[in-house]
């Protein structure tokens, strides 16, 4: 993309952000990249620390996540293997193009999160809603966590304690939602509650392991399946043509990275839009990858009995499921913390802006704030965790979320940042971005409003 001359958006300066709010602001960043100051200096000289194999690493990463479990089921809902992947495939360029857009936006906005630039580029009201959407997807998906702690504690619980599986748990301290809160009380709110994260480095490695050790599983049992196992039909086409678009949830929330992608961009030792696109076409084909080995090596095995969780599909007393079960637990218990950063990040950013008070003017109560916060956010998701077992219902929702970051907000920023060049006339391919940038955000818009409506039926006549 070329990039024109002109301003864009000046208004954004009536709200900026303080210094302490951008501060907070690199809490959205992904977790191992190395950050230098931001200044119009920066951008391009190659101060960053991150190589382009580096940044294809941590971009995977931040794309890989506890969102494959539902991938299976998502190949079911989708009418098959290729449906599935078709569906896939077809999204995959628009997911490619977003995070390109993000950083030709951030290169012309010299901003460095992705909120920033959606502020910068779009003006006050996309950058209040991208906020707001931020910390509901980060809430959401903080509550799939639990859940999905929930789920694996009940199969490994039932295996120690060589209970019939429809038995149920017949002891107080097998209860799920006993185990779930004190996991959540003894090891989630303590990291929660900080206000830095010294351990990001450490748990994303845990993550990649932990993904990658469940996709290897996942295909070998499928290769080399259990005797026991009981032939299932296995749909070859959607029952209806819009059951495909309820896939779409899963798909946005596993591909979702866009979010940290903006400094993960302006961590690279050359930033450099055309050297970002083969980074994230890399990245993104990894994760197609392995989204499509575990949906569909999950969906062959289990057909049309595939659980929203394809984990839960597997008998409780199989060793390797059960160590991959106990990864996932721990991949979930350190990125909670993580994600819960995120939206206070978001939550305390917009209060600082809307009072103008600093962090050096506001200790003590920033640290009793703090405290509110955390708790409030943590007693939230734990309650509607307990309440909520079925993660379908919560990717539902919060996957929709994921298409705005994915599609509406790049698009908004494209369309806007082509508006705001000055040229004389308007080239061909000017108006094919633009045209581009308005089908983006009228895709995402009805992946947003179909899923969630979707989501709001489902669960008013379940």
């Amino acid at each position: 993309m070329a990039q024109g001359t002109g301003s864009i958006n000046s208004d954004y300066k009536d709200w900026e952000w303080s210094a302490d709010a951008g501060e907070r602001a690199r809490l959205l960043q992904s977790p191992s990249v190395e950050t230098v100051p931001k200044s119009g200096e920066s951008q391009g000289n190659g101060l960053g620390a991150t190589s382009a194999l580096g940044a294809v690493f941590i971009v995977v990463n931040a794309a890989l996540g506890a969102g494959l479990l539902n991938f299976p089921a998502a190949f079911n809902m989708a009418g098959g293997v290729a449906a599935g992947i078709a569906l896939q495939m077809c999204m995959l360029i628009f997911i490619i193009g977003g995070l390109v857009i993000l950083a030709y936006c951030s290169q012309a906005s010299n901003e460095r999160t992705y909120q920033e630039v959606v502020w910068a580029v779009c003006g006050k009201v996309p950058g209040v809603l991208c906020e707001v959407a931020i910390a509901v997807y980060t809430f959401g998906t903080c509550i799939a966590f639990l859940i999905i702690i929930g789920d694996q504690e009940d199969k490994i619980i039932a295996a120690l304690v060589t209970e019939p599986e429809e038995a149920g748990s017949s002891r107080w301290y097998t209860d799920r939602k006993f185990t779930i809160s004190i996991t959540a009380f003894l090891l989630i709110l303590p990291l929660s509650i900080p206000k830095e994260i010294g351990f990001q480095k450490y748990a994303s490695s845990l993550s990649v392991i932990g993904t990658w050790y469940v996709t290897a599983v996942i295909i070998i049992k499928y290769i080399w399946p259990d005797k026991e196992l009981v032939p299932v039909e296995i749909p070859t086409s959607p029952s209806t043509w819009t059951a495909v678009f309820n896939a779409m949830p899963t798909i946005c929330f596993g591909f979702q990275c866009h979010v940290s992608s903006v400094p993960v961009f302006n961590s690279m030792k050359q930033p450099e839009v055309k050297t970002w696109g083969a980074v994230v076409t890399a990245a993104m084909v990894i994760a197609l990858f392995v989204y499509t080995g575990t949906g569909v090596c999950g969906f062959l095995t289990f057909g049309a009995g595939v659980e929203q969780d394809v984990l839960l599909s597997y008998p409780s007393n199989d060793i390797p499921v059960a160590l991959a079960r106990a990864f996932i637990i721990l991949c979930v218990l350190t990125s909670y913390p993580i994600l819960h950063f995120c939206g206070r990040a978001v939550l305390e950013g917009l209060w600082l802006r809307y009072t103008g008070v600093t962090v050096e003017e506001d200790v003590v109560r920033e640290r009793r704030r703090r405290l509110l916060q955390t708790v409030s956010w943590f007693l939230l998701t734990l309650l509607l965790a307990l309440f909520i077992p079925d993660i379908g219902k919560v990717i539902s929702v919060i996957g929709g979320l994921a298409a705005c970051f994915i599609f509406v907000f790049p698009g908004l920023c494209l369309i806007q940042a082509k508006l705001s060049e000055i040229q004389e006339t308007r080239a061909i391919s000017w108006w094919a971005q633009v045209s581009y940038g308005v089908f983006m955000v009228t895709l995402g818009a009805f992946i947003f409003g179909q899923t969630t409506a979707n989501a709001i039926f489902v669960d008013l006549t379940a």
